[in-house]
Order: C-alpha cells, then structure tokens, then sequence
C-alpha cells in the first residue's frame, strides 16, 4: 500500500515518515530538504525566490508519486498533495504574482491528470501528523536550521502562523483518499511506548481500509 505522511514543518513528519517505513518494511521517500539548493535562497529573498522554489518541489514531488503509485509499496514524506497550499501562500504574501501562480496550476493540473493513467491512482492512506502552533516552534528552533530560525528573521513568526492554520483547512479539504490525524504533541516520537501506540492507530486504520478495498471489489 501507499502512504503519504503530511503536516507543518517542524511537526515530526519525517520522523515519522522513517518509522512507518521501518515498521511496514516499506521504502521511504523523504522530502528533498538538505539536498534543496532553493531552499536556503527561498529565506533569504522569498519574492525572488519564491516561484523558482515551487517550481522545484513541484517536480521532484511528482517524480516521487509517479514512482510510489507505480511501486505501489511505500510511504512518502510529504507529497504533491499538498505542494499548492504553500504556492498559493507565497502568492498571497505577494512573493509569487498571479501570472506564475497561473502558470503554477496549470503545470500541477497537467501533473495530476498524468497521475490518472497510472493504475494506482492515489494513495491508499493519508497520515496527518499534527500539534499546537508554540509545539512546531519549540521544534523548529531545536533542529536547528540557521534559516529557518525566527531569531534570524521575524517575519517568519507570521510567515509559519498562516501555513500552521492553512494547514487545518487543507487536512478537512483532502478528499484523494482516506485520511487519519496523528497527534504528535499528545505522541511525542522519542517516546518508544508513544511510538508503539502511534503504529498501533495506522496498523488499525490501514486494516480498515484493506477492508474496505475488499468490500467494494
């Protein structure tokens, strides 16, 4: 089965992603971050570099679906999914104007239809991980990242504020497949007896969606 994790940077995705991965005995596809050479241009100068850093997910996060549905046995950290949410951000913050937003949709839209002609369609779980906004900043500070420190610079303090509350409209929008929230500031993940649990919740609401698949077949 296919697993997409998704939620705010600093949440826990990734760690999360690792060991739903090592618990199913599944490949991982994590989110090209470290290896991103945008990324720390995006900080830097969001309105210079704001269209050229989504243009740049977009597609490593469409290579990434493309091979996951295909393989068909996998989780992703992250998907394209969610990649319009911080796209129509950056174009209300005015660091990408309307005619590349423009051009931005068209491009996903493209993708998603090509998605289509794959047999697998779309996943088959949605894993939300979620927590309080002061909880994602207390864990963006503590990984560390020279640019994404609010310290470094303040605007950024709003700038996660709005993709924090997009976020919880775009988890109640998300109708591709079925969904599940995890709660990783009840869950911490350093936790081994918190981890047992939270495997627990997905190993349960993928059974049911085996279920669910055979009742309709």
């Amino acid at each position: 089965m296919v697993i997409v994790t998704a939620g705010m940077i600093g949440v826990g995705k990734t760690t999360l992603t690792g060991l739903i991965s090592e618990h199913l005995g599944t490949e991982a596809f994590f989110e090209p971050v470290g290896d991103n050479p945008v990324l720390p241009l995006y900080y830097s100068d969001p309105k210079k570099y704001g269209f050229l850093l989504q243009i740049f997910f977009l597609n490593k996060r469409f290579a990434m679906i493309k091979q996951a549905l295909t393989d068909d046995n996998n989780v992703l950290d992250r998907s394209i999914y969610e990649d319009a949410l911080f796209t129509r951000e950056n174009n209300k913050e005015g660091n990408i104007t309307d005619q590349e937003f423009a051009i931005y949709l068209t491009l996903l839209n493209n993708m998603m239809g090509e998605l289509k002609d794959i047999p697998k369609k779309a996943p088959d779980l949605l894993v939300y991980a979620d927590a309080d906004f002061e909880t994602i900043l207390y864990r963006i500070k503590k990984r560390g990242r020279d640019y994404e420190q609010i310290e470094n610079d303040h605007n950024l303090y709003d700038y996660y504020y709005k993709i924090w509350s997009a976020y919880q409209q775009w988890y109640e929008d998300y109708d591709e497949s079925p969904k599940m929230k995890v709660d990783l500031q009840k869950y911490d993940l350093s936790q081994p007896e918190h981890v047992t649990t939270v495997l627990a919740m997905i190993d349960s609401e993928l059974a049911r969606v085996r279920q669910t698949k055979l009742t309709e077949a």
